[in-house]
This record gives C-alpha cells, structure tokens and sequence, in this order.
C-alpha cells in the first residue's frame, strides 16, 4: 500500500492514475484530508492506511508568490516534510519525498550532481532545501526525488498556459537563458512507482536521486515544442521570440541552470529517462485534441 500526500495536485493524480494501471494499492490524499503539517492528521493517516511506502507530493508551488508569502511556503515544504519525516519514522515506513532543482543556484557550468552544495536564491528554494534537511534528519528510510521544470494535464504548469496563450496572441515572448528539462509527472510518477518496491525493501537505497527527463532545452525552447506539437491540431501557430532573464524580471531569482545529472538514479534503479521532447510532444497534442473536441462538441 502506498499513501501520497498532495493526492489532488499533478503529480499525485498521475500517481493514481499510474498506479491503477499497474493494480498497485494507492491512497491519495487531499489537503483536506490531510494537512501535512498537521501532526495528528499525518499519523492518523499513517495508522488507517498502515502503507508500506509514503510520498509526499504536497508542496507550495508559487515561486514568486514565496517571495511575500514565505511563512506559508515554509509550513508546506519544510515543516510539513518533517511532520510526515517523523509520522513515518514512528510508523518504521519508507517515505519518498518529492524536491527540486531549485536547491541550487543555477552557477554551475554542467549539470547538478546529489553531491554539489545547495545553494538556493529564492524563497521557495531556500524552503525546500529546508525540507530536505527535515527528512533527513527525522527518517533513515527515505529517497528524496529531486526533479525540474514538471508539467502534466492536471493543474497549472507552463505548458498549458503556452497552450492557453496561443489560442489568442500571435506573438510570445517567452525566456531563452535559463536552462532545464521539462519533465512530465507522468514519466515521475512511473518512475517513483518503478522503485516503491526497492525503497520498502532495500534501506541501503536510502538517500538523495535527481529524476528528469533526458536532454535539456530553455523556456524558450521548451514553448517552441509545445506550439509545434499543437499547431497541426489547433492551426495556431503564434511567432516566437526569444527575451533574456532581464527583459522579464520577477518577484523571485530564477536559476540560469537547472540542468539535473540523473545518472545515479539511472545505475541505482536501472530505469532511464526518455528525451524530454517526447513527453513534451504527447501532452501538448493530448491537450490540444481534447480542447478542440471540447470546441466542437459546444459548437
């Protein structure tokens, strides 16, 4: 049995829908109920569920929003991680916690390797950072899934506001200097269902993984896939333009480098990651019928 806290955001809804698919019993769980950093609700799940293995796929997300709501951000990613670290240590559970490549500062000429120093720049880093030292010190038996750039059908991400802007713009203007892989939750979700069976059984696994998908590209590379896959189904196709850091200043400091070494990972757990392109391309041609069916139908 594996429960995941943060059942109703993307990543925990394509947990579900994975692990119906493969018939593994799963129980996700809403904020409602269950707070993560509500100690009594954390436990009281635990000894419901008794679950083998915990993920904790609930976070706060708004990066620029961190910036002014930090005591928030922090209750979600760094004191609820340590609720759910302790409930599980309590429990003698395996816990998979979900973290990212915003722990780093993005200075490195290469990509991040689990050994390099944690160097957040923002609020939202600095507070999962904070987490990750959480779960460490509370749980032995933990692996903490550093990933980057997710997307989904579910919920907000940039692919489906790339989507959603060129149905009506005939020009973005979209970031061409910070560096990632866009990573589907899906591709996540697969990968932590891969590995439940070794993290129940296997505590010398214990520790911290990077999990992207294969290659790296820029936002603005990222929204030209998008469009593309789209436009043959949409017949929209709005101009590109690229724009440094600069030109688009926010609330929060992004990482000019968010590129992940997922090679440890890969060793460890014999499962590789396929070219971000892929997952890009089915998702944004998945959306794009669905809307223009959805169009069609009300027509």
């Amino acid at each position: 049995m594996i429960v995941v806290f943060g059942g109703t955001g993307q990543l925990g809804r394509e947990l579900t829908r994975a692990a119906a698919a493969r018939h593994v019993a799963l129980q996700a769980l809403s904020r409602a109920e269950a707070d993560i950093a509500d100690a009594a609700a954390v436990a009281a799940a635990l000894k419901r569920w008794q679950p083998d293995l915990v993920v904790n796929a609930a976070a706060y997300t708004n990066v620029d929003g961190a910036e002014s709501h930090f005591a928030e951000a922090r209750r979600a990613n760094e004191l609820g991680p340590a609720v759910i670290a302790n409930a599980c240590a309590e429990a003698d559970t395996a816990l998979a916690h979900i973290s990212t490549d915003y722990v780093f500062d993005g200075g490195k000429d290469g990509a991040y390797r689990e050994s390099d120093p944690v160097c957040p720049v923002n609020a939202y880093g600095r507070s999962k950072a904070a987490g990750e030292d959480a779960v460490r010190r509370a749980l032995d038996r933990h692996v903490i899934l550093r990933t980057a750039w997710l997307y989904s059908a579910f919920g907000r991400n940039f692919l489906k506001t790339i989507l959603q802007l060129a149905e009506t713009r005939d020009e973005l203007r979209i970031v061409a200097d910070q560096h990632g892989s866009p990573t589907s939750a899906r591709e996540l979700a697969e990968a932590i269902l891969h590995v439940a069976p070794r993290l129940t059984a296997e505590p010398r696994l214990s520790g911290t993984y990077h999990f992207t998908a294969d290659g790296a590209t820029t936002w603005y590379g990222f929204a030209a896939c998008i469009v593309a896959a789209a436009a043959p189904i949409t017949g929209r196709q709005p101009r590109l333009a690229p724009i440094n850091t600069a030109d688009y200043p926010t609330p929060a400091k992004r990482p000019a480098n968010s590129r992940l070494d997922c090679s440890l990972f890969a060793q460890t757990f014999g499962l590789t990651p396929r070219p971000w392109r892929d997952g890009v391309e089915a998702t944004a041609r998945a959306l794009a019928t669905a809307s223009q069916r959805a169009e069609n139908h009300v027509a």
